[in-house]
């Protein structure tokens, strides 16, 4: 007779295993979501922080224009910004890489992202143009190799032409100010 003590035993175990893993599982799936909700989706970890820009040789947008290449990044601090003239949030930064450029706070280059040259040449006559070099990566091979997630995303260069700083998404004013200025003029030094 003790053997089906033994099987009611069991089985009673069995019964509670499935609620449990249910419970469990349904643990792990909020505290992902928690520690998600924790980061800031401007500040994605990037592998080239602190390292060598990627070596690239971009065609000029501009017919006769200069392209942009990797060398034209060493030697001084500079901003790359990469854009297109479909993203909307590259209409919201662009008045402040206006004001970069005007002031001359540091030389800002641009790569016309998986866009045409027709589009993006509109968009820098409606706007205007800061760039002191623009590359055409219309096929957004260039992009992949700087880890490029979407646009617009600007990099801060050293003198070294290593990126020490990556923004996601539009420059915003107060992290213009409060984060790239000083850093771009600390490099400078």
């Amino acid at each position: 007779m003790s053997a089906p003590a033994d099987s009611a035993a069991t089985g009673g175990g069995r019964r509670y295993l499935l609620p449990a893993l249910v419970v469990a599982l349904f643990a792990v799936i909020v505290a992902f979501f928690f520690v998600g909700l924790s980061h800031d989706p401007r500040k994605l970890p990037s592998a080239l922080l602190d390292r060598p820009a990627p070596p690239f040789d971009l065609p000029p947008l501009h017919e006769g224009g200069p392209g942009l290449k990797t060398a034209d990044l060493k030697g001084q601090v500079a901003l790359v910004n990469v854009f297109a003239s479909w993203c909307v949030p590259c209409r919201v930064e662009h008045p402040l890489l206006m004001r970069l450029a005007k002031e001359n706070a540091v030389p800002v280059y641009g790569i016309a992202w998986k866009d045409t040259r027709a589009n993006a040449d509109a968009f820098l006559r409606e706007l205007g143009n800061p760039y002191g070099r623009i590359g055409f990566d219309g096929s957004g091979r260039v992009g992949i190799d700087w880890g490029v997630y979407g646009v617009p995303e600007t990099y801060v260069i050293d003198r070294e032409g290593r990126i020490r700083y990556k923004v996601v998404g539009p420059i915003m004013p107060q992290e213009l100010n409060e984060t790239l200025l000083p850093l771009i003029e600390k490099l400078k030094k």
